[in-house]
């Protein structure tokens, strides 16, 4: 799982890692491997909840988390996602917001 390689590579460069979840995934390892872990409000259903950019930005702000890595899928590729995590001073570590949003336009991404 990527989570599980992330949290691996930032305890080999001496950083602290935190996991967010879905009440669902509570028992996932992905929880267990990462320095923290938080609880996503629950927002409709499982998926819903590691889609909802807010409530993710507002527990990042309120435990001092500095960078988010999206991992696959859900927000990896979301610019809103990326623009959010600058607009809050949160690092996002992925592809620049406009690399995003090129790249999210395939009209774009084509010429």
């Amino acid at each position: 799982e990527i989570a599980t390689r992330i949290f691996r590579a930032a305890t080999e460069l001496n950083m602290e890692s935190a996991a967010i979840y879905a009440y669902e995934d509570r028992n996932n390892p992905h929880r267990w491997n990462s320095d923290q872990s938080f609880l996503l409000p629950e927002s409709g259903t499982p998926v819903g909840a590691y889609l909802n950019i807010e409530n993710i930005i507002q527990i990042a702000k309120e435990n001092g988390v500095d960078a988010i890595h999206p991992g696959y899928g859900f927000l990896a590729e979301s610019a809103p996602f990326a623009q959010a995590c600058v607009d809050a001073g949160i690092t996002f570590v992925g592809p620049k917001v406009e690399h995003l949003e090129t790249f999210g336009d395939k009209t774009k991404a084509r010429e």
